[in-house]
């Protein structure tokens, strides 16, 4: 095609013995945005290092403009007007938005100073084209990982890049983010930039996509556009027929076991009041940065409370941190796994026990590896975890199979209140299926579940109740049967 500006032509990767891509040959046009699903493990993130400059391919060419283009390396590509996002972020915490979005090429003066004053402005001209309201003094550290997500693609964005690389881009936006972000791209496409977007959500691909490539096994083995049918895009994926992407599950509840009442935190949430049932699934919805997760941490004990009371089985808990909340029945599931959830560096075996080792410890004070080795395998088998082997890294497996072992470690810990932060962020949709059946089997089994969710379908499919938070507060309780996703929003954004 003539107004082809990046395209690769049979190209193949491998790691060792294993072949992550075969002969993958596609290409995106100017204006136009051409999406990228598959399972995880497909090979979707090798292709977009590879495009990035950060790997090498081992046979096969990209072409830049019609031309065969090698990148040396990250910045090569980004000099060749190729701009990344990736899913797992890049930026550094301890400094500021303005910092992260315009690292090394910060304003100077004569004397190499930053020009402080002109790197805000430039920053904030940046997050308003995107339509975030973000301060470009604040530290990355304090943002959430939403905003953290808004901070990488204006950091993108700042490079003026021709092609755009986006990875799971909305999997921590809510709906109106989403939107948000959409609008964006669209504005870019008519500007004659070329995006790739890698994403699991298929609505989103559906309503965005021009073009969509399908891999599987490292292979491209389908291209289609929006019209697909969602069940034709998941049968291309996963090489079979998945039942439902959207989970459906109602159930007899049992009396209220967990209530929280007035629960503030000074600037961030206020007079935050709900209550669970036993085999109750709470949903709690809102828009970034409504409060939603900074409940959840403060319930945990992972951010102190002004003020508030919490209840468990009757009984009045005071929490001080993580270990209190675990040893008083209540697990937190967290929304960035990599940076709180997991030991990357450690084996799957030693983070699915890592939280229920007080259990598996003998009186004598001992570790116990009968015990170990069998509670890790009881849930790699439970859960479907790949590779079998509990004895790797974590770091080395895909992300959906990271978010099952950290699954996993609070099944081991069988708490009676497990809050769930965007369970199923960045997984495939086999992944995704699996978790939302094994969610609903823990709340048939009687367990108090609280879920948050920016995937509205997920939240409304899962739970039987629905709380709403915006601007710090829980605005209302809507019923899970009856809500709509319209009806969320509109209490969200009113």
């Amino acid at each position: 095609m003539n107004d082809q500006i990046l395209g690769v032509q049979g190209v193949s990767k491998s790691f060792g013995r294993h072949t992550v891509l075969d002969e993958v040959t596609f290409g995106v046009r100017a204006g136009s945005i051409h999406a990228l699903v598959g399972e995880n493990g497909a090979g979707k993130s090798t292709l977009m290092n590879i495009l990035g400059g950060a790997l090498h391919p081992d046979s096969g060419t990209v072409t830049l403009d019609g031309r065969p283009a090698a990148f040396a390396d990250p910045s090569a590509a980004i000099r060749a007007g190729i701009g990344t996002v990736h899913q797992e972020f890049g930026l550094f915490p301890n400094r500021s938005v303005a910092q992260n979005i315009f690292a090394g090429r910060e304003p100077a003066g004569r004397a190499g100073f930053i020009r402080w004053r002109a790197l805000g402005r430039q920053a904030q001209a940046i997050l308003s084209e995107i339509g975030v309201d973000l301060a470009p003094s604040a530290p990355v550290a304090t943002l959430s990982v939403a905003a953290q997500q808004m901070v990488e693609i204006a950091k993108a964005l700042s490079l003026r890049p021709r092609v755009l690389i986006l990875d799971e881009p909305t999997s921590a936006l809510s709906d109106h983010e989403a939107q948000r972000l959409f609008r964006l791209l669209a504005d870019l496409k008519s500007r004659g930039v070329a995006i790739i977007y890698i994403s699991h959500r298929l609505s989103d691909v559906r309503q965005i996509a021009d073009e969509i490539s399908v891999l599987r096994d490292g292979r491209l083995v389908g291209r289609t556009t929006r019209e697909a049918s969602p069940d034709d895009l998941v049968s291309m994926m996963v090489g079979r027929h998945i039942e439902s992407i959207t989970p459906s599950r109602r159930t007899q509840l049992g009396a209220e076991i967990f209530k929280v009442e007035g629960l503030t935190r000074h600037g961030v949430f206020a007079d935050v009041s709900f209550g669970v049932r036993e085999g109750e699934i709470l949903g709690l919805a809102g828009l970034v940065g409504s409060g939603r997760t900074e409940v959840a941490r403060a319930i945990f004990g992972a951010d102190r409370l002004d003020a508030g009371r919490i209840w468990l089985d009757g009984r009045a808990l005071a929490i001080g941190s993580p270990r209190q909340a675990i040893a008083s029945g209540i697990g937190y599931l967290t929304e960035d796994r990599k940076a709180l959830g997991l030991f990357l560096a450690m084996t799957v075996r030693d983070n699915i026990v890592a939280a229920s080792m007080p259990a598996l410890v003998s009186q004598a004070g001992m570790l116990r590896p009968r015990a170990i080795r069998a509670e890790s395998a009881r849930y790699v088998q439970r859960l479907d975890i790949r590779p079998a082997d509990d004895r790797v890294e974590a770091r080395t497996l895909s992300g959906g199979n990271q978010q099952k072992v950290l699954l996993a470690k609070w099944l081991s810990v069988a708490p009676r209140v497990l809050i769930v932060d965007e369970p199923t962020r960045g997984v495939d949709v086999a992944a995704k299926d699996g978790i939302h059946r094994h969610l609903s089997e823990l709340a048939d089994a009687g367990m108090a579940l609280v879920l948050i969710s920016s995937d509205l379908p997920e939240v409304l499919g899962l739970s039987d109740r629905i709380g709403v938070f915006r601007q710090g507060r829980l605005v209302t309780i809507l019923d899970g049967a009856t809500a709509t996703q319209e009806d969320i929003m509109r209490h969200a954004s009113a």
